[in-house]
């Protein structure tokens, strides 16, 4: 893990394409600012590890568990 000391308003880039900026610093929180390219998500870890706990549960769904979808050929008309 690289760890970086910066103050407000310093910069630290990612790549040629993210910068993460240092907004506001108060008491034990810091803001950060994330200029990223529309095609690089960014989301807080929590809610990254939510969507891919439910990513995995939709992946692990059958068909049949899907009201509404049966298996083909198991049609009830």
């Amino acid at each position: 893990m690289l760890v970086l000391s910066r103050q407000r308003d310093q910069v630290i880039m990612i790549g040629d394409d993210i910068e993460v900026v240092v907004v506001d610093i108060r008491g034990d929180k810091v803001r950060l600012g994330i200029t990223a390219p529309k095609s690089v998500t960014v989301h807080r870890k929590e809610v990254y590890d939510q969507i891919k706990r439910e990513n995995e549960a939709a992946a692990a769904l059958k068909r049949e568990d899907i009201p509404g979808n049966s298996p083909p050929g198991n049609s009830s008309t």
